[in-house]
């Protein structure tokens, strides 16, 4: 099988240029404001970053080439997400942060023609934010576990009305529209039934409660508590088809762990970046620091980890372009980036010694920023039971054929 591992110049040269314009525009904001996007400005800095993105021709570069974006298969999107997750505002200025990214991606395939015109061309040009309101708050509702899914969306003339609570939204405040995952059938716990609706964000019985304070601070609009109480949503405005919301939502998790693991890689490159600069400078115990083997197991171990998160994401980016599900292969690399990624940040941190836990250096808001990666889009122990779960059924069928 013929492997090649190579980029286009076209490719390279937008990650060149990504690199350099986060570099000049976004990191000194995000060190200004020490990751807090919306003290940063939020919206306000999110529509004058992406208006010097699209100028520089890097805006929306996941996005169809019909609503200006660039319109890059998995694979491709790869290298540039990484070098725009270097800053943590680098998402949010070329407009392929969660959730609109991953909401771009699924409107692209699902969405009917007038749903494109009133959504996706508006979010995938940057005039509005989205949310997917999934989540929902215990001791019931759906967390981890899509089944226990409990707001409901009951049959009405002209449409569907919607009630329900959501927990953890990331984006709500401020959102242009809502994706809005309710029960169609069965009860709480069963399998399926679940269905999609597009909601504007002014529509009547949609509330934002709060905002969860939580240790990441760079998503704009934050992770909120919401209330939909009688949301009526008009039968042109289903996403994809009755019944089958579990199943449409797959074209949008698999792709969008994987923008997550892009994103994030960017992340750790930096902090590993930072702290080998340091220890290659440091003084101490005779020589520098990076002359002590402890500090060269460490990076090492670093290095080890960027490789290994890099050859599971193309695998799964591989599988993703040629159209299959790539089940196992986005729970791995998810999986393992995520824990791989905060494991290098903290080695970061040790390496920088007390600089490592002050503000002087961006690691420990970096560790933070990193930390719910190992919950968001699914906790590694979900993803752990997923895989084992299909490798037990695989065994199963390799011994029914035997037998």
């Amino acid at each position: 099988m013929p492997i090649d591992l190579s980029y286009s110049p076209e490719v390279t040269d937008l990650v060149a240029r990504t690199e350099g314009f986060i570099a000049e525009h976004v990191l000194p904001v995000e060190m200004e404001f020490h990751g807090d996007i919306e003290a940063a400005g939020g919206d306000d800095l999110r529509r004058d970053l992406n208006a010097k993105a699209k100028e520089a021709g890097l805006f929306a570069p996941h996005a169809p080439v019909e609503y200006g974006g660039l319109g890059l298969n998995m694979a491709d999107r790869s290298p540039v997400f990484t070098a725009a997750g270097h800053s943590v505002f680098g998402p949010a200025a070329l407009h392929i942060g969660a959730p609109d990214e991953g909401n771009i991606h699924m409107l692209d395939h699902i969405a009917s023609a007038a749903q494109r015109d009133k959504y996706l061309g508006p979010l995938a040009t940057g005039e509005i934010r989205s949310a997917f309101a999934m989540t929902e708050p215990a001791p019931d509702g759906a967390g981890a576990d899509p089944n226990c899914l409990s707001t409901t969306a009951v049959k009405v003339d002209g449409g569907w009305k919607i009630n329900g609570r959501k927990r953890f939204i990331t984006g709500a405040d401020g959102a242009g529209f809502y994706i809005i995952m309710a029960r169609t059938a069965g009860k709480v716990g069963d399998r399926g039934g679940a269905t999609m609706f597009l909601a504007p964000g002014d529509t009547k019985g949609i509330s934002v409660d709060r905002h969860l304070d939580t240790i990441d601070k760079a998503m704009i609009g934050g992770h909120c508590e919401m209330t939909f109480a009688d949301v009526f949503v008009p039968d042109e405005d289903v996403l994809g088809e009755v019944d089958e919301g579990y199943r449409y939502a797959q074209v949008r998790l698999g792709p969008a762990r994987m923008t997550h693991v892009m994103r994030w890689m960017g992340v750790a490159q930096r902090a590993h970046a930072i702290a080998v600069d340091y220890v290659r400078e440091r003084d101490g115990f005779g020589g520098k620091l990076a002359e002590l083997g402890m500090i060269q197991q460490m990076i090492a171990d670093n290095e080890i980890d960027l490789a290994a998160a890099q050859a599971l994401l193309m695998r799964a980016c591989y599988e993703l372009d040629q159209g299959e599900h790539a089940s196992d292969s986005t729970s791995i690399a998810k999986t393992f980036g995520a824990e791989a990624f905060s494991r290098i940040v903290d080695r970061c941190i040790q390496m920088c010694g007390g600089l490592g836990v002050s503000a002087d250096l961006p690691l420990a808001r970096l560790a933070n920023e990193l930390r719910p990666f190992r919950i968001y889009d699914g906790p590694s122990e979900v993803h752990r039971w997923a895989i084992a779960k299909r490798a037990v059924g695989r065994a199963r069928k390799a011994a029914e054929r035997k037998g």
